[in-house]
């Protein structure tokens, strides 16, 4: 397995060198790091030239991380890609655990793994909701993210057959990617802990959107119309986008939001009328 790690990184110099060492901390070597800074106006650049200089620094106009990520995939020279968001870190055992995992289920395409989750600088439990799943997870995937970017290592052939992250979506790119790979792919899950994840930190895209579901309606939508779906998921992505068209909608005009009315109002009569 020849491996290469993608990181994209928006100002963010101080936790990026936080993930650039657990990388480079690993008991097993990836084969090429790549961090995409995407229009960082702090201390990025040189933080990695002074302190990593083995690493590939591809600078951008600020694009947004679905953007910062495609750079990367399509700049890597290896066929493995391991993502690693700027925010989180690897454990030291992650790199080789999953290639001992793929040696023996070299028929998968994705592997991810259980993680822990430090909020505001607590270890916190994750909720039932955010459970992870292995085999084939499509309908796990339709409620929320059950996948996390910086615990994934996947195969180039799947970003060949499904695309690269929606750089249309300012938020709930994974979301929508997931869908469109787990609809297709089984995926392996490793139940050990292989990351950190760091949220509570102002910048996180949680914070900035008000009402995340508006993105993943977006993606189900997109998903429903340009997939290749069976007759099982075509009913169960339909459900779920109606389910969370009601909920967004009652929302809206609770708080009189006309422009998420205007938007999405059309959509759920779309869905509702194509299910009478």
């Amino acid at each position: 397995m020849q491996l290469s790690v993608i990181i994209p990184s928006y100002n963010r110099a101080q936790s990026l060198q936080r993930a650039l060492t657990s990388v480079f901390n690993q008991s097993s070597a990836v084969d090429e790091v790549i961090v995409i800074d995407d229009g960082s106006t702090d201390n990025t650049l040189e933080l990695v030239q002074q302190n990593f200089p083995q690493v590939k620094l591809i600078q951008q106009v600020n694009q947004g991380v679905s953007a910062a990520r495609n750079t990367g995939i399509q700049a890597a020279n290896f066929e493995w890609i391991a993502l690693l968001d700027s925010d989180d870190e690897w454990l030291p055992e992650k790199i080789k655990t999953i290639k001992t995992t793929q040696q023996h289920q070299p028929q998968n395409l994705l592997f991810h793994s259980n993680e822990i989750w430090i909020r505001n600088g607590v270890r916190v439990n994750a909720m039932n909701k955010h459970q992870k799943y292995g085999g084939w997870i499509f309908k796990q995937c339709l409620p929320l993210c059950v996948i996390s970017p910086s615990a994934v290592v996947m195969h180039q052939k799947i970003f060949e057959k499904t695309g690269l992250f929606n750089e249309a979506l300012p938020a709930c790119e994974d979301y929508d990617l997931w869908l469109r790979v787990c609809h297709q792919y089984e995926v392996t899950y490793i139940s050990q802990p292989l990351i950190t994840k760091y949220g509570g930190h102002e910048d996180q895209l949680s914070r900035k959107f008000w009402g995340m579901d508006r993105f993943r309606i977006r993606a189900l939508n997109d998903l429903i119309k340009h997939e290749v779906l069976n007759q099982q998921q075509r009913k169960l992505a339909t459900n779920m986008i109606v389910k969370k068209l009601r909920i967004l909608i009652k929302g809206a005009i609770k708080h009189d939001n006309q422009d998420v009315i205007s938007e999405f109002q059309p959509l759920l009569h779309h869905y509702e009328t194509a299910a009478c």
